[in-house]
């Protein structure tokens, strides 16, 4: 590899397959790419069995004891019957393995569609599970695993594009435009010192959600952190006032059957939407030497799209000056 090259191009077909093998199964040469760019993610063909998911984790974004701490919570929800696809297990009972500088896991092949958040009996579904999920998830805090809060998403995002990316005919309106988001989510977010914050999936949208014989199954736990659980609801939520209300109340009234919900927590909608608008262009921007990214994302880093980036941040500000989403 040399000093230019990303580390993510040694996965090769057959690199990936001697780390699986690695691992005692038989390979039968049919490795698929998965659409998946934080990490790199494959199905890979298995000689008298059914396929399996591999997983290669992005170097030095999680340690081994965060990666460690997301599988165990996989399994403890599994050993609750929550349908979340968990990480195998190697007879040593390792589900975080080792092959020439790369971490990666095993999962089985999970089929199924996107969720319709439209239909609501599917969202009192959902509900259900997040009630179970959240039930679970707030025995016991991560000891390693961060927790969600507004310097890292937020005010990181915003110095890292500030310096670095946004054109110089847009830095003032975004200087100025940011600094007023993150004012309004810094007080948001200080309200909610008195709310519980647990253990979450973390990232939990429809491309993390599959459906299959009328239940949801979770998969891809990668941002599971401690956080306030409208963290996992608020993503289900989409189009005008009337509808989101319509959706929460759906969702709250299958979460309430399996676990409490804080009221409290509805103020911190849009906060933590803005945190994950302003975090995903960092995202982008941190991630631009990889190879993939520009490939794939080619859209970023145009003047365009910092001009209509600004625009959807001045439609956000205006929703955090909004009261705050209710059930009915």
């Amino acid at each position: 590899m040399t000093e230019t090259s990303h580390p993510f191009e040694i996965l090769t077909p057959g690199f990936i397959m001697d780390a699986v093998e690695s691992q005692g199964y038989v390979c039968d040469c049919r490795t698929l790419a998965l659409n998946s760019y934080e990490n790199r993610v494959y199905q890979v063909g298995i000689e008298d069995g059914p396929p399996l998911i591999a997983k290669f984790y992005r170097p030095a974004r999680w340690s081994d004891a965060q990666i460690a701490e997301e599988h165990r919570f996989c399994h403890e929800l599994v050993g609750c019957e929550l349908p979340v696809v968990a990480p195998l297990a190697n007879d040593a009972g390792e589900t975080v393995f080792h092959y020439r500088g790369f971490r990666f896991a095993l999962y089985p092949r999970q089929g199924g569609h996107a969720p319709e958040f439209d239909n609501l009996d599917n969202l009192l579904i959902l509900g259900r599970t997040l009630g179970r999920l959240h039930a679970v998830g707030a025995v016991r805090p991560f000891e390693h695993r961060p927790r969600l809060d507004s310097v890292t998403f937020g005010h990181d995002s915003v110095a890292l594009i500030g310096e670095r990316f946004i054109p110089p005919e847009y830095k003032a309106s975004y200087d100025a435009l940011s600094a007023d988001l993150l004012r309004a989510v810094d007080e948001a977010m200080d309200g909610a010192d008195g709310m519980r914050y647990l253990r979450t999936h973390g990232d939990c949208h429809a491309g993390n959600i599959l459906w299959r014989d009328g239940a949801p199954h979770l998969v891809d736990l990668d941002d599971a952190r401690m956080a306030p659980a409208v963290q996992d609801i608020w993503m289900m939520l989409s189009g005008d006032r009337p509808r989101q209300t319509a959706q929460l109340s759906e969702i709250l009234e299958g979460y309430g059957e399996f676990f409490d919900f804080d009221p409290r927590e509805l103020r911190l909608i849009e906060a933590l939407r803005t945190l994950r608008m302003l975090h995903y262009a960092a995202w982008l921007a941190r991630r631009w030497d990889d190879p993939a990214f520009p490939r794939h994302f080619p859209w970023f880093n145009t003047v365009r799209y910092w001009g209509e980036h600004i625009l959807h941040l001045r439609e956000q500000l205006a929703a955090l000056n909004e009261p705050p989403l209710q059930a009915l």
